[in-house]
């Protein structure tokens, strides 16, 4: 078991009162003293990190892949749980999905409630994923356990900032659901199962540390003028890395607004790589004459484009989809942009 901090290992400031806590409080040693049923499993933990997960990002997830990595490959691991905040575990559920492919269960868990509010939610969640971790029969790979339910990583999104099921999943459907740690009754996918983009090849162990490649996530909406595409653009942070990357949330199927159009087109003859999603919850951007962005190699992608050609679309959120593009980027020599 690994910690990272999160809601699940937060405390309310009343009991009563669950939406007033401090995330990350309780390290993963009192979670698991407060589950006397986990008796008789040969539990190991790890504190990796703790903090509020709308902080995460590449200091701690180039550490977490590391320590990951070094426990699946261990012959008497059977499994990994992790902890994590609900803010951004779509996006660590990706990238651990994409980086490490485990042929062991790599479960995520988390909670909507803090550990000392009426009716914490994490208790019984992390119950159901160390005890699924542990049992020969769990699927391998990762997934989210929460609210008695297995999802997959791919389309993975937080839906509501306060009820207890939270999470919707994405095309693959639930996976299953849990009761007493036990997976019963799967739910077979709605349609066709989205083939997942081929590895990576990226070492976990050996990824540069923070910072990683500067990509930004931008949407189209009214009014839309691009400015904002050319400020980050133009600006350069301390470490002077240039915008690597942009994702764009288009309305609808992907659409955008001329005015952002002509920005992107900017940017990207400046050498920065742009995907194009979309903004809506559902679905997934369909357009024939664009390329798919998700099968092809990154320098395929940097190459010139006619003024009126469609930006490539990939079938991933937009957060997920930056997520992406940075594994993407981290994988070329160098970890700089193609080109």
């Amino acid at each position: 078991m690994l910690g990272t901090g999160g809601t699940i290992a937060g405390l309310a400031d009343r009991p009563d009162q669950p939406l007033v806590y401090r995330a990350a409080q309780q390290g993963v040693d009192v979670l698991l003293a407060a589950l006397p049923e986990l008796q008789g499993l040969a539990i190991e933990h790890e504190q990796v990190a703790q903090l509020d997960s709308k902080d995460m990002g590449a200091v701690v997830w180039q550490p977490l892949l590391a320590r990951c990595a070094a426990q699946l490959a261990r012959p008497e691991v059977s499994g990994l749980v992790l902890t994590h905040g609900t803010d951004t575990l779509e996006e660590s559920a990706w990238l651990l999905h994409r980086v490490l492919a485990p042929r062991k269960p790599l479960l995520l868990t988390a909670a909507m409630r803090p550990a000392s509010a009426r009716g914490a939610d994490g208790p019984v969640n992390l119950l159901d994923a160390l005890r699924l971790a542990a049992d020969p029969a769990a699927p391998p790979g990762v997934a989210l356990v929460f609210g008695g339910e297995l999802l997959a990583p791919r389309g993975l999104r937080k839906l509501h900032p306060q009820r207890l099921s939270a999470f919707a999943p994405g095309p693959q459907g639930r996976l299953g659901e849990l009761y007493g740690g036990r997976l019963r009754r799967p739910v077979p996918p709605p349609g066709p199962v989205p083939v997942d983009e081929p590895p990576l090849g990226l070492d976990p162990a050996g990824l540069p540390p923070a910072p990683w490649p500067r990509v930004e996530v931008l949407a189209s909406h009214a009014d839309a003028d691009g400015a904002l595409v050319d400020v980050l653009c133009a600006h350069r942070p301390a470490d002077g890395r240039p915008l690597a990357g942009l994702i764009v949330a288009g309305t609808g199927n992907g659409t955008l607004h001329r005015g952002l159009a002509a920005a992107l087109a900017r940017a990207r003859a400046q050498g920065c790589v742009v995907w194009r999603t979309s903004r809506l919850p559902e679905g997934e951007v369909i357009d024939p004459e664009a390329v798919d962005a998700g099968g092809q190699p990154l320098a395929d992608l940097a190459r010139p484009m006619a003024p009126d050609a469609p930006l490539p679309c990939i079938a991933l959120s937009p957060w997920q989809a930056r997520v992406e593009l940075v594994l993407r980027l981290l994988a070329q020599p160098g970890g700089r942009r193609p080109g």
